[in-house]
C-alpha cells in the first residue's frame, strides 16, 4: 500500500466561496459548519461563501473559517475510509493535522484555532508588524541578513521551499532585511498580513494560549504528524501541546517537513482545504524524479478525483 500524507493549508489559502460545494453536497458537512458557528459565535458559512474578503481575512475570522473547511473535507475522506499514514499542516494548518491524527477532537480543534486567532489579533493590534517573502536566497543567507539587523525585531517566519523564505518582524526591520536581500540578488515581496506572525512581536499571546491548551485533551497520535517546529514526529501528547505553543513564535520548517515526508517514503501527497499553496510548494521541493502522486482536495471536483484514485 502506498504511503499517504494529508497536508493542511493555513492563512493565505482562503478565498470567498471556499467549501461551498461540499457544504451543499453533504448534510454532515452542514452540521460541521453549524458546530463551528456555535463554538465561535461567528457566521462561518457566510464568511466562507460570501465574504467579503476583507472580513474573511481578519485573522480572528480566518483561522476558524479555514479550519472548518479543512475539517469538512477531512470528514468526507474519513467517511469514505481514506485515512492518512502521516499528516502535516502549514502553521494554522497544523491544528487540522492534529485532528487528522486523532490527537485532538474536531470540536477542540475549532476551539483552539478560534482562541489562537483572538490572541494573535490582539497582539497584532498592540505591536505593528510586517512580513515579506524572500525569493532566490538560501536559508543560511537569509539568516545571515536577519542577524545583521540588531536594533529591531526581525526573524525567519517560514522556510517554505529551498529558496523561498518568509521574514517577519517590525516594519522597518523587515524593510531593512528586504533591501539587503535585494542587494544580494534576491527578490523581496511584501505580504498582505495584519501582524508579524511567528515572531517575538506576538510573544504576549504565548502564556494565555498555553493556559487555554491546558484545558484541551491531547491524545497519543493514531498516525504521526510532522510538526512545524521540529520537522519531526512526536508521540508524547504533553510534548505535542508544548510544540503547538512554541509554534506561535517559531519558524515554520515546511521545507524540512517535506524532506522528512520524503524520508518517510510518502508516495501520495493530498492537500486538503482551500487553495493550492501547499501543492505548489510540494512540486517545488520534491526532486523531479521522485515517484509520487499529488492531489488537491479543495472542491468537489478535486475530492472526486482523489477518491477515484484512492478507490
Amino acid at each position: 500500500m502506498k504511503t499517504i500524507a494529508f497536508l493542511f493549508p493555513g492563512q493565505g489559502s482562503q478565498s470567498v466561496g471556499m467549501g461551498k460545494d461540499v457544504f451543499e453536497e453533504y448534510d454532515f458537512v452542514r452540521e460541521r459548519f453549524h458546530i463551528a458557528e456555535t463554538i465561535t459565535g461567528l457566521p462561518i458559512s457566510t464568511l466562507c461563501f460570501d465574504g467579503p474578503m476583507a472580513a474573511l481575512t481578519e485573522t480572528v475570522n480566518l483561522q476558524p473559517a479555514v479550519t472548518t473547511v479543512n475539517l469538512a473535507f477531512l470528514d468526507v475522506l474519513k467517511r469514505e475510509g481514506v485515512i492518512p499514514h502521516v499528516s502535516a499542516g502549514h502553521s494554522l494548518g497544523e491544528f487540522s493535522a492534529l485532528c487528522a491524527a486523532g490527537i485532538v477532537s474536531e470540536e477542540d480543534t475549532l476551539r483552539m484555532v478560534f482562541r489562537r486567532g483572538e490572541l494573535m489579533h490582539r497582539e497584532a493590534t498592540r505591536h505593528q508588524g510586517a512580513m515579506s517573502a524572500v525569493i532566490g536566497l538560501s536559508i543560511d543567507a537569509v539568516r545571515d541578513l536577519v542577524a545583521q539587523v540588531t536594533d529591531e525585531i526581525v526573524a525567519v517566519a517560514n522556510h517554505n521551499a529551498e529558496k523561498q523564505i518568509v521574514i517577519t518582524g517590525s516594519p522597518d526591520a523587515v524593510k531593512k532585511v528586504s533591501a539587503l536581500a535585494t542587494a544580494q540578488g534576491g527578490k523581496a515581496i511584501p505580504l498582505k498580513v495584519s501582524g508579524a506572525w511567528h515572531s517575538r512581536l506576538i510573544q504576549g499571546a504565548e502564556a494565555e494560549f498555553r493556559g487555554f491548551l491546558d484545558t484541551v485533551v491531547f491524545h497519543p497520535p493514531k498516525s504521526p504528524v510532522i510538526h512545524n517546529v521540529t520537522a519531526n514526529r512526536m508521540t508524547d501528547p504533553d510534548r505535542i501541546r508544548d510544540l503547538m505553543v512554541a509554534q506561535l513564535c517559531s519558524p515554520v520548517r515546511w521545507y524540512d517537513s517535506v524532506l522528512r515526508l520524503m524520508a518517510e517514503n510518502v508516495a501520495i501527497f493530498v492537500e486538503i482545504g482551500p487553495g493550492n499553496v501547499l501543492t505548489g510548494l510540494i512540486k517545488k521541493i520534491l526532486p523531479k524524479d521522485y515517484p509520487c502522486e499529488i492531489y488537491n482536495v479543495n472542491d468537489m471536483k478535486g475530492l472526486e478525483t482523489f477518491l477515484r484514485a484512492a478507490g
